[in-house]
């Protein structure tokens, strides 16, 4: 019988971005919870918190617990008088209504495991290299291409990772440290204009949003030549733009 002495935990978890992982500890730390485990992904790492429940919690899975462990005494009594009364129903064939009933699965959701299909397409960085939805997309010469919102309706919140390079930024609404930076793919040329998409990092401060990697410039501005892996957000079609969430950004 379970007493008041047993705790009940809550668990949470999160994504950071790798080389992050410290600061996201700390904050959740900081917040009452204890770090569980840590799976490091290419790009993210997934750690897992818990921390002991509220004790309203504690109470409703303890009574829970109670009312589980007599449903399941009960179930089985009656299991057992069943089994007497109809052992020797079990011999009978079944009917035919019952043998083409088909046989019922439990559902992902039910197993609390998601279809490893959608697992791994989630943990795929779409690069022009390995998906050539992706090549077409980024080879687009119309940024108002109705492929283009088909493509981030698609994968939204997936990762993609391509060369780009900053072609116009601008303060986010007047601000003065946060940016609306308009990304096209390749190095940036004055001469021609690039394909693809008009990406854009909306509202973002340079210093901590970016997430640099590797070696941090001193600014960013027109002509600055990237390598970008960003989390798909969303396509605007009024305005032809590709909204990024920044993942990991080099300077190439």
């Amino acid at each position: 019988m379970t007493t008041d002495t047993e705790i009940a935990f809550e668990t949470r978890t999160v994504r950071a971005v790798r080389g992050m992982e410290s600061r996201t500890i700390e904050k959740w730390e900081g917040e009452g919870w204890e770090v569980v485990s840590r799976a490091p992904g290419k790009i993210r790492t997934e750690i897992t918190f818990r921390r002991p429940a509220p004790r309203s919690r504690r109470l409703l899975w303890i009574a829970g617990g109670s009312v589980f462990a007599l449903a399941l005494a009960t179930i089985f009594a009656i299991g057992i008088i069943a089994e007497k009364n109809d052992a020797p129903a079990e011999a009978a064939s079944p009917t035919s209504s019952e043998a083409a009933a088909p046989s019922e699965q439990p559902s992902p959701e039910a197993t609390g495991t998601a279809p490893s299909l959608s697992t791994a397409s989630d943990d795929v960085v779409l690069t022009p290299e390995n998906s050539p939805e992706f090549a077409a997309v980024l080879a687009l010469t119309d940024t108002c291409s109705p492929d283009i919102a088909a493509f981030a309706a698609a994968h939204r919140r997936q990762t993609i990772s391509f060369p780009g390079s900053i072609v116009a930024m601008g303060p986010h609404d007047g601000a003065e440290t946060r940016y609306d930076i308009l990304i096209n793919v390749g190095d940036f040329s004055e001469t021609f204009s690039q394909p693809g998409p008009s990406f854009q990092f909306r509202d973002e401060n340079t210093v901590s949003d970016l997430h640099f990697v590797g070696s941090v410039p001193d600014t960013i501005g027109v002509g600055t030549n990237l390598g970008v892996t960003a989390e798909v957000d969303r396509y605007v079609e009024k305005q032809c733009l590709f909204l990024l969430e920044p993942v990991a950004t080099a300077v190439r």
